[in-house]
């Protein structure tokens, strides 16, 4: 069985940076000073637009499900908008307990895990990446990131833990290099993620590398897009954080989350390997091709269920939005969870902050204007990232409110329902605005 690389489905730079839009969404919920006692379980009656948003993407069968939380402080159980079911041909309905495939939303668990190690004084946030692994130490650089392999200068700088949490220390991805380097991450079996087992029209499937460990020493061979700490570049160096995990604990990737993140927050239904007796709660992901859903990764036959050749920390998780929210829940509870200790106040109020190098310049980039911290977006007090398929999760430290968005379809820019979720947040506060000043 050949995984199929992500970048079957090439993320566009608009749809990853709107993974920031529930954080707008729940800025303009928190100026309201009755929308927190709105508030029941089921919050549909109170959102009308946002609810028949989710209710029309769901009946028009664009997608089997649009699932949103909201959940305040350390409320125990979030609130929920929308529905629908796990797959368009079955009836099982989606609810905080259903399996979702979060690929980048990833990307802020394991920068805690990172942050937690170095909290413990095992890493440093500076501290270069070859004191860990040796084999970057002499890394190249492209004259032309989409040039000849062999037309490079010598960086300039080593790679640093920062550059890696923050997409600043010049590496590829392949779901973002193009020319002789994406070549190179597929003919190396660089993946990130995991698509479908089932062919895929014009993919040429790609082999991944035998392991983590491997696909370290291979991404080492290949040079940089660019100079470290000189761009923000989307890229591979959450994945590449999952090995430096491995190295400094001394455990195996997967099983230092479970030990340090997922079992002291209670998260009971986070994976990389979906078992077989929760096969059933794992949704149907879509390939959206003329507004049209065709399944790509039946949940119950799914690539998912299968073990990981790599395990990616970039994009290698499936979760549910119970347990999301409760992570998102710890980070508001700066670290701590139902009593539990997690990670440090201090590791988490620089976790999400702006981590960006100072020599970073972001003109151009997805993050233009904006800052990011261990794995996520950070601006404002806000915290936060999204999925390849159409998955959103924020925090907001200011209001605190935690937010997501759950769906299952690719690419996530194949409709426009972030931007269209904004539009029915904001009518429906509009509404309670205006009966407030009724009232």
């Amino acid at each position: 069985m050949q995984s199929r690389a992500l970048d079957a489905f090439a993320l566009s730079r608009r749809s990853l940076i709107r993974g920031s839009a529930l954080l707008a969404g729940g800025a303009a919920l928190g100026g309201l000073p009755f929308g927190r006692a709105l508030f029941a379980h089921d919050v549909s009656e109170s959102w009308p637009n946002v609810a028949a948003l989710a209710d029309r993407y769901v009946s028009e069968r664009k997608v089997a499900n649009l699932f949103l939380t909201f959940g305040w402080g350390q409320q125990d159980r979030a609130h929920t908008v929308g529905g629908g079911t796990l797959s368009l041909a079955r009836p099982t309905l989606v609810d905080e307990d259903s399996l979702y495939r979060i690929y980048s939303m990833s990307k802020p668990i394991t920068g805690m895990a990172v942050m937690i190690l170095i909290d413990q004084g095992k890493l440093g946030l500076d501290q270069p990446l070859y004191e860990i692994l040796p084999k970057f130490r002499e890394m190249q650089v492209l004259i032309n990131p989409e040039g000849a392999l062999e037309d490079t200068v010598p960086a300039e700088r080593p790679i640093t833990i920062r550059q890696l949490l923050t997409h600043t220390a010049g590496l590829g991805y392949q779901i973002i290099s193009k020319g002789p380097l994406q070549a190179a991450f597929n003919e190396q079996g660089l993946v990130g993620g995991r698509v479908s087992r089932i062919p895929i029209p014009g993919i040429e499937p790609v082999t991944p590398a035998p392991g983590l460990a491997v696909w370290a020493d291979r991404l080492a061979e290949l040079p940089l897009m660019y100079q470290p700490a000189t761009k923000w570049s989307y890229s591979c160096s959450l994945d590449l954080l999952g090995r430096v995990i491995e190295v400094v604990s001394g455990m195996e990737f997967e099983a230092f989350l479970k030990a340090r993140i997922f079992e002291p927050c209670g998260m009971t239904s986070t994976w990389m390997q979906v078992p077989q007796s929760e096969v059933g709660r794992l949704t149907d992901n879509y390939g959206i091709i003329g507004g049209n859903a065709f399944p790509i990764d039946p949940g119950a036959n799914s690539i998912f269920t299968d073990p990981p050749e790599v395990p990616a920390g970039g994009g290698g998780l499936v979760s549910s939005p119970r347990d999301y929210d409760r992570f998102l829940r710890m980070l508001l509870g700066y670290g701590r969870i139902d009593g539990k200790f997690v990670m440090s106040e201090e590791a988490v109020r620089v976790a999400t902050s702006n981590l960006l190098p100072a020599s970073v310049d972001t003109t151009g980039s997805w993050l233009e204007g904006e800052g990011h911290g261990a794995g996520g977006r950070s601006k404002d007090g806000t915290f936060g990232w999204g999925g390849a398929a159409g998955t959103l999760a924020a925090v907001d430290f200011k209001l605190g409110l935690r937010s997501t968005l759950f769906t299952q379809y690719m690419p996530s820019e194949a409709y426009p329902i972030r931007d269209e979720f904004l539009a029915a947040l904001e009518a429906d506060l509009s509404a309670m605005r205006a009966k407030k000043k009724a009232a």
